[in-house]
């Protein structure tokens, strides 16, 4: 059997049956046995736009996702792709192609130091030096990406280990156990379960603050709903936690951090118990961390036990799955009947709701409210990011878990279209609907291609402003509006581009047109660019500087003369 056939085989028994990629020279071999195997492959017209294509897929349906490169250009093409994922904690195995074993260390055509790049953005990386390999490699790199905390894996191998034969490889190998002992899920005992318990029961003034980490499946958020509301606790979320909590619920206060809810972060800065599950204290969380939280114990919960203590310092540290972490507690709290109503009303007080903007225009604010009437539990939100990504994150309210996808860690511009594809892919049976801005959008638009040839059903909604509009606004509020390289002057016409790729065009201009025409559009069959023209000037609020407290919120307010 030859690599190649070693190596689809492989994929097959992990069941994998959708890659992502583009040939080249060094993986020609590969692609030539395909037709011979059920994994399909989709043609994405860069790199980039397949790694974020495998990692859309992976978000949306929690398996591993999988992509194909060439060597050279084409892998060192995906590696912002994979910092985006390892970032955010997603699952990918990316399988690149070298260039032939001989020719290694010569400086060969389209040779590169593929794994040396890829350490600083994955958990692994490998080259295969014999096809033989093939086999223990992907048990290990699918583990490795799936067990722990998550993240990318890449595989490099020689294109002529490709066409290499190999005597009876054997194809049921089990990932290393050095793997399997070092990337146990969890070591939560029942004791500390009793003490969060009970800490959280007693406390005058708690608050949950969940993360990606907690945003897997229904069962999570359905033991996170039942310690809520058990012990009657505050809940908050990063932004990579967007869909677990019913935007409506009443112990809900929204997003925590630079661009949180006012309510939000006053409760993390008044509570007396802070407990973290699944997230990484990071600054757009906290901001200035000698301010953070000053008057909490913190529990910390997450799976890797880097994280904790990294950027905060913490009560009690907790190694351990959050899935894991949150059935246990669940059970523990299942008889409890507390009552935080007054704290409750005491972060109730602090809420302070945003001005409404100009009705003869199209506010972004309203624009996401109309929006976010037409989710159900059979939609998905991708977001690129910029501004449109912060309007999304506060006033959209998917309706569960990996219902609300988005390049959190890294902020990657480009991510949006791509990932909607693969997540569209992964989830054929529900509505995805990408929110775009302009600027981002132009950076991986080539990817069009594929919702022509497959029909892909996206609904791309685009909050086009004519700028880079997150910048801007920074230029505005800290460099005297000095909007040096952020007006985005020439662009495509935007009816003509999707006339180019045979995808229904619409425009909308004012609040009214959205109102009467958006939730219609949003229930269309197949794909559909809808231009949405906001005003150009408009900033995402509320937000705190950088390196101020979260006390110290910007915005403007319907209480404000």
């Amino acid at each position: 059997m030859i690599g190649a056939d070693i190596l689809l085989s492989c994929l097959e028994k992990q069941g994998v049956d959708l890659v992502f990629g583009l040939p080249g020279g060094a993986v020609i071999p590969l692609y030539d046995r395909l037709k011979h195997f059920g994994v399909k492959h989709i043609l994405m017209r860069h790199e980039q736009g397949a790694v974020h294509a495998a990692d859309g897929y992976a978000r949306a349906t929690g398996k591993v996702g999988v992509c194909f490169a060439t060597s050279g250009p084409g892998a060192a093409n995906m590696m912002t792709g994979l910092g985006t994922a390892s970032m955010d904690s997603i699952p990918l195995v990316m399988i690149s192609g070298q260039v032939a074993s001989s020719l290694l260390g010569k400086d060969s055509f389209q040779e590169a130091y593929v794994t040396g790049m890829a350490d600083a953005v994955t958990k692994a990386s490998v080259m295969v030096t014999d096809a033989s390999q093939i086999p223990q490699v992907l048990a290990d790199a699918f583990y490795i990406a799936s067990h722990g905390r998550p993240g990318p894996v890449l595989v490099d191998i020689p294109k002529d280990l490709f066409t290499q034969d190999v005597k009876n490889p054997d194809l049921e190998v089990e990932p290393t156990e050095r793997y399997r002992r070092k990337l146990k899920n969890s070591v939560i005992t029942r004791e500390q379960i009793r003490k969060v318990g009970r800490m959280l029961a007693e406390a005058k003034k708690p608050l949950i603050i969940i993360g990606g980490g907690v945003n897997t499946t229904e069962a999570v958020r359905k033991n996170v709903l039942t310690v809520v509301d058990q012990l009657d606790v505050p809940i908050s979320q990063t932004l990579m936690a967007n869909g677990v909590i019913p935007g409506d619920h009443k112990n809900f206060v929204g997003m925590v951090g630079m661009h949180g809810t006012t309510d939000g972060n006053y409760a993390i800065q008044n509570c007396d118990l802070l407990l973290a599950v699944g997230m990484r204290f990071d600054d757009r969380v906290t901001s200035d961390t000698s301010r953070f939280s000053q008057h909490s114990k913190k529990i910390h919960v997450d799976i890797d036990s880097s994280e904790i203590g990294k950027n905060v310092q913490v009560d009690i540290p907790i190694v351990g799955d959050a899935a894991e972490f949150f059935e246990l507690l669940a059970g523990e709290v299942a008889d409890e009947n507390a009552d935080h109503s007054a704290w409750r009303q005491e972060i109730a007080d602090h809420y302070r709701p945003l001005k409404h903007g100009d009705p003869d225009s199209l506010p972004p604010m309203e624009l996401c409210d109309i929006i976010n009437k037409e989710l159900d539990e059979n939609t998905i939100v991708v977001t690129d990011v910029g501004q449109h990504q912060m309007w999304a994150a506060l006033f959209l309210h998917p309706k569960g878990p990996r219902h609300f996808l988005t390049s959190g860690g890294l902020g990657t511009m480009g991510y949006g279209l791509p990932a909607a594809i693969g997540a569209q892919f992964g989830k054929k049976d529900e509505r995805v609907i990408l929110i775009t801005g302009d600027g981002s959008f132009q950076m991986n638009e080539q990817e069009l291609c594929i919702v022509k040839e497959f029909s892909v059903p996206l609904k791309i909604v685009m909050f086009n402003n004519g700028y880079l509009g997150m910048v801007r606004q920074w230029q505005e509020m800290f460099n005297d509006a000095n909007y040096a390289a952020t007006p985005l002057e020439v662009g495509p016409d935007w009816e003509k581009l999707m006339s180019a790729y045979d995808i229904p065009y619409r425009c909308i201009t004012t609040l009214d047109e959205a109102e009467a025409q958006l939730p219609a559009l949003l229930k269309q069959d197949g794909p559909l660019f809808i231009e949405c023209k906001i005003n150009r000037l408009s900033n995402v609020y509320p937000m705190i500087p950088a390196g101020c407290s979260l006390d110290e919120i910007v915005g403007e307010f319907e209480d404000e003369a």
